[in-house]
């Protein structure tokens, strides 16, 4: 599963991107990056408070399905059983929002990063101890209309109940991730603040604003994320994205330049300066940055993709299923690259290929209904062919 989106800006697109935590003490918040005068009140309820609370559905949920399960197989078990055993809540992955722990409970679905608080949720109430550790996967990249999305991975190691000393918490520990078990061999991660997943959660809340237009709540998400966990980057980025969007060039190359004075080669601030730059008349100022990005990122994120799309245009179909056979090759391609690859060996008369990679596309969606969106398209493909 692979929540957690992000946003940075290449050419005329804005995008969003992750970074590391940082060592260190807990950074001072930027205050003056915010200018609520330009935007409105959000229509939804923003902040950290309600993102680990339990609902009373799930408190029910705890006293009478789970608490035979401890009995019989104690706190960490009984979590585990519920999470993964038949019978239980029947998780399902599901991207296309990001939930807080109630919301993913009701829903039984969620991304990863809503799976993650949903268990830390129950497992404060059974009274564990919980650590986060982000994941380092290869990139996967996504457009929603002129934003490009970064995908990350976290999961979640449930320790000991506080305050019972019997055995050491490195014995006791037990990691809950819900990718499948074949991307999970040689996983490395680094452990990461709850300050930080609560910055992740209003992040995403941003970019998924972001990409239905809603501004004044993706100024508001972007705004507490910030606030979070002032060390994460991604969130100012975002908060710049907004600012594109609503025009607000100033305000936008402000939060732009607060994320490469801690980060130079942060290349999504970076490709979005440089839109500001642009966009500002400042022509010179955008080709230095752009010729700096070109250094640091000779191939920006879906670029072979973005190839195989012209291509497509101009119908040279063999040129286009090469490029997009190199996007797939760079790594997790998405539902969209195996899906125009597709389409590509489809107009070159490979009905098999362009089958295999329809389906390819439905198993990599993030979300059902995308995931029926393929389906269907391979269906009407194989009936297509039939006939």
């Amino acid at each position: 599963m692979r929540p957690v989106l992000r946003v940075l800006a290449a050419s005329a697109c804005c995008v969003l991107a992750a970074c590391a935590t940082p060592p260190g003490p807990r950074a001072v918040v930027p205050e003056v990056l915010f200018d609520d005068a330009l935007f409105g009140p959000p229509t939804e309820p923003v902040g950290a408070e309600r993102i680990f609370a339990l609902s009373a559905d799930m408190r029910d949920y705890v006293q009478t399905a789970m608490a035979p399960l401890v009995r019989k197989h104690g706190a960490q078990g009984a979590l585990v059983e519920a999470l993964y055993g038949k019978g239980q809540l029947k998780l399902e992955y599901e991207s296309a929002v990001t939930r807080n722990a109630a919301e993913a409970f009701e829903a039984r679905s969620g991304n990863c990063l809503s799976l993650v608080i949903m268990t830390a949720a129950f497992a404060r109430e059974l009274g564990l101890q919980v650590r986060y550790q982000s994941a380092y996967l290869e990139e996967t990249w996504t457009r929603r209309g002129d934003l490009l999305l970064k995908s990350g991975h976290v999961n979640i190691t449930l320790g000991q109940r506080i305050g019972d000393y019997t055995a050491s918490p490195l014995q006791l520990s037990l990691t809950i991730d819900f990718l499948p078990p074949e991307e999970l061999r040689n996983l490395r991660t680094i452990e990461i603040r709850e300050s930080l997943v609560a910055a992740m959660f209003m992040n995403n809340r941003a970019v998924e604003a972001l990409v239905r237009g809603r501004l004044d709540d993706a100024y508001a998400w972007a705004r507490e994320a910030v606030r979070a966990d002032p060390w994460f980057l991604a969130a100012q980025n975002t908060l710049g994205v907004v600012y594109l969007r609503r025009g607000a060039l100033a305000q936008a190359g402000a939060a732009f330049e607060h994320v490469l004075a801690a980060d130079p080669k942060h290349t999504r601030a970076l490709a979005n300066q440089a839109e500001v730059a642009s966009r500002s008349g400042r022509d010179d100022e955008a080709a230095r940055l752009r010729a700096r990005l070109a250094q640091l990122e000779p191939e920006p994120p879906l670029h072979f993709f973005n190839l195989g799309m012209a291509a497509m245009q101009r119908e040279d179909f063999s040129a286009a299923r090469d490029l997009f056979a190199k996007e797939v090759a760079r790594g997790d391609a998405t539902a969209d690259v195996h899906f125009w690859l597709g389409v590509a060996h489809y107009r070159l008369g490979d009905v098999d290929r362009a089958a295999r990679e329809m389906s390819r596309a439905a198993e990599a969606s993030a979300s059902r209904s995308e995931r029926d969106l393929y389906s269907a398209k391979l269906d009407w493909l194989r009936a297509h062919h039939a006939r």
